[in-house]
């Protein structure tokens, strides 16, 4: 998967819409030097039965994302609805008919030589076509890093610091290097905390266990997402502790979540199979619900999208009117 820009890609940059090509920042900007900066990522999937993009849960994207640019003293003037906004406008100017990933980006915007950081904030909306993250449609080979998850006292994982992601990128690196797909992170207590750009999940006698927030994991709201489907629809018990390393090597199931990879199952972890080796139910049946979910096949959830061209909120409006109520 590649997300390269368009240079005629319109984004959102210096407070208007633009050509990428044009949307520039200085060779000394203090983000470039030290990762002082703050990164989201939100998907929009397409749906071509509708005809309709459909945005997951900006708004919640964008108030996490606001809220850990404050970590970094991080000024972004609109509201988390201003951006939803201007997402929404960025897709309809691009005129997207594909799968969507939006990346907004706030950052300390002084060009100077100095690692202190000042009241000098930018920050910038880019919405590119975006395909698969990682291909697994056979189920990833996932391998444990030698590279600890950094710790909260460090550098929070629960925000998206740029600098924080030297990190993953080393473990991302060094497992592609050893032939896996993508890392596994344990913390600094040993213990499972997630992969290099997602949270994991696993099945073991019958529950769906994953790593609490308070193990140095992302607050992925994809996790939170797949941990209501697997409560409500699949009737599953789902536990928050910690996770052993031996237990990937003894659970049932074993699957990454994110926004960016949406749910990926792992068949092998560390050249040992992971249960029987193939995809079992209960993940086969979460990512199909989540596919459903993010696409607007299921009611229940479409309080967790938002419509790019509004066939889709136009249909909901019709089906509740009253002559659709009489006819009916």
């Amino acid at each position: 998967m590649k997300a390269d820009g368009d240079p005629n890609l319109t984004v959102y940059f210096g407070g208007q819409y633009m050509p990428l090509g044009e949307a520039r920042v200085g060779i000394l900007t203090h983000a470039l030097h030290y990762g002082t900066g703050v990164f989201e990522g939100i998907r929009a999937h397409w749906d071509e039965a509708q005809q309709e993009l459909f945005v997951m849960r900006p708004l919640e994207h964008y108030e996490r994302w606001k809220q850990n640019c404050g970590i970094l003293r991080i000024a972004v003037p609109p509201s988390a609805q201003q951006l939803c906004d201007i997402t929404v406008e960025l897709m309809r100017r691009n005129g997207f008919r594909t799968n969507v990933y939006v990346r907004p980006l706030a950052y300390k915007s002084a060009e100077r030589v100095g690692v202190s950081p000042d009241d000098q904030d930018s920050f910038a909306v880019i919405a590119l076509p975006f395909g698969d993250y990682l291909h697994a449609e056979k189920g990833l080979h996932a391998g444990v890093s030698s590279w600890r998850r950094i710790e909260d006292n460090a550098i929070p994982a629960r925000a998206k610091i740029c600098g924080a992601y030297v990190n993953s990128a080393l473990a991302s690196d060094d497992a592609r290097r050893c032939g896996f797909d993508e890392a596994i992170f344990l913390n600094e207590s040993g213990h499972v905390a997630e992969g290099a750009t997602c949270n994991i999940f696993m099945v073991r006698k019958g529950k769906l266990v994953t790593p609490p927030v308070t193990e140095n994991v992302l607050e992925g709201i994809t996790r939170d997402a797949v941990m209501e489907l697997a409560q409500r629809e699949l009737g599953l018990l789902v536990v928050e502790r910690p996770i052993d390393r031996s237990e990937l090597y003894i659970c049932d199931e074993l699957f990454f979540t994110g926004t960016a990879v949406g749910l990926a199952p792992i068949v092998r972890v560390d050249h040992r199979p992971v249960g029987d080796g193939a995809l079992g139910a209960v993940t086969r049946g979460v990512r199909q619900l989540y596919f459903d979910a993010t696409r607007g096949h299921l009611p229940t959830y479409w309080n967790w999208l938002m419509p790019v061209y509004q066939s889709w909120m136009k249909h909901e409006q019709d089906l509740s009117s009253p002559a659709s109520i009489s006819a009916g």
